[in-house]
C-alpha cells in the first residue's frame, strides 16, 4: 500500500515539475512574440514524463555508463528534448511564435497542472484519513 502511494506521488511530482517547466517555456514564447528571430520552444510532454519516471530508456540521450560519468540533474531537460515550434505562417521577422497556439497550449497546460495538484492533494488527504481511521479504531 505504502509503495503504491509513494510510486503514485513520485509520478505525480515528476508530472507537476514537467508541467511547471512547460508553463515557463510557453510563457517565454508568449513574452517573445514580438522579438525578431525568436524561435518558439516546446516539449514532448509524454516523452519527457516517460523519461523522467524511467518508463522508457531515453532515446538519443546520454547515459551514465561509467561510475565517473556525471548524471543529469533531476528534472532537467536536455536541448535535444526541447522542440522548436513551427510557424503556421511565415513572418518577415522570422519569429515562429503563433499567439493563438501558445495561448491554447498555455491554458491547456494550466488546467492539467491544476488537475495534477488536485490529484496529489486528494491522494495525501486519502492517505491521512486512512491513517487516522486506523489509529482511531
Amino acid at each position: 500500500m505504502l509503495n503504491r502511494l509513494t510510486d503514485s506521488l513520485n509520478f505525480q511530482t515528476q508530472a507537476l515539475a514537467l508541467r511547471s517547466e512547460r508553463q515557463r517555456m510557453l510563457a517565454s514564447n508568449i513574452a517573445n512574440a514580438d522579438t525578431p528571430g525568436y524561435q518558439a520552444r516546446d516539449m514532448d510532454f509524454a516523452r519527457a514524463l516517460r523519461e523522467a519516471t524511467g518508463s522508457s530508456q531515453a532515446g538519443g540521450g546520454l547515459n551514465t555508463t561509467q561510475s565517473g560519468h556525471i548524471a543529469p540533474a533531476a528534472g532537467a531537460r536536455s536541448e535535444a528534448q526541447l522542440l522548436y515550434s513551427t510557424s503556421a505562417q511565415t513572418n518577415l521577422d522570422s519569429n515562429s511564435v503563433d499567439m493563438d497556439r501558445e495561448r491554447a497550449n498555455f491554458a491547456d497546460n494550466s488546467v492539467k497542472y491544476e488537475a495534477t495538484l488536485r490529484f496529489i492533494n486528494g491522494s495525501v488527504r486519502t492517505a491521512l484519513d486512512a491513517m487516522k481511521s486506523h489509529n482511531a479504531g
